[in-house]
């Protein structure tokens, strides 16, 4: 494994990811020797060759539209989110100050410290369930500004099954 990335930084815990390229990152703590690394990342050896085995299926899936698919996605988009998200504020009880939609490629959407909410076009090559999902959990952020319990608890109280509709979109 040559494509291996280590950042360090002020926590207690190490922790390995696989990228979308199929990068493989490691997280240390400052003090943390290359030996410890290396052991860490022996002993993940195996979960990293299935990681990196299930990106490369992801990148073979992965849709890209052209040109003509990416204005009918942003139009789709601008005519349908605005609607989903007023409906969805007026039940949590919050108001965003505004809605864009973004040529995002890796997060289907956003929101601002100031409340304006952003949502990629991709969004809209999903079902709508995965999409009201994406735009409560949006709105959720109104209240709650990181993802801890209440956060969650916010979302679960419109969508119950918000963790089924998350699914959808990986």
């Amino acid at each position: 494994m040559d494509d291996i990335t280590v950042i360090r930084s002020k926590r207690k815990t190490l922790a390995i990811q696989v990228d979308s390229d199929c990068r493989v990152i490691v997280r240390a703590p400052l003090r943390c020797s290359d030996r410890i690394i290396n052991t860490f990342l022996e002993s993940k050896q195996e979960w990293i060759i299935k990681a990196v085995g299930l990106q490369k299926e992801r990148q073979k899936q992965k849709i890209t539209p052209d040109d003509e698919q990416v204005v009918e996605l942003k139009k789709k988009a601008e005519e349908y989110l605005p609607g989903r998200v007023r409906y969805f504020a007026s039940i949590m009880g919050v108001e965003p100050t505004d809605i864009k939609v973004t040529s995002a490629k890796k997060r289907f959407g956003s929101c601002s410290t100031k409340n304006s909410l952003c949502f990629s076009y991709m969004l809209m090559l999903y079902p709508e369930e995965a999409i009201d999902y994406v735009v409560v959990h949006e709105l959720a952020h109104i209240k709650h500004k990181n993802h801890q319990k209440g956060f969650y608890n916010e979302i679960q109280k419109v969508l119950p099954d918000y963790k089924r509709r998350e699914k959808l979109l990986r």
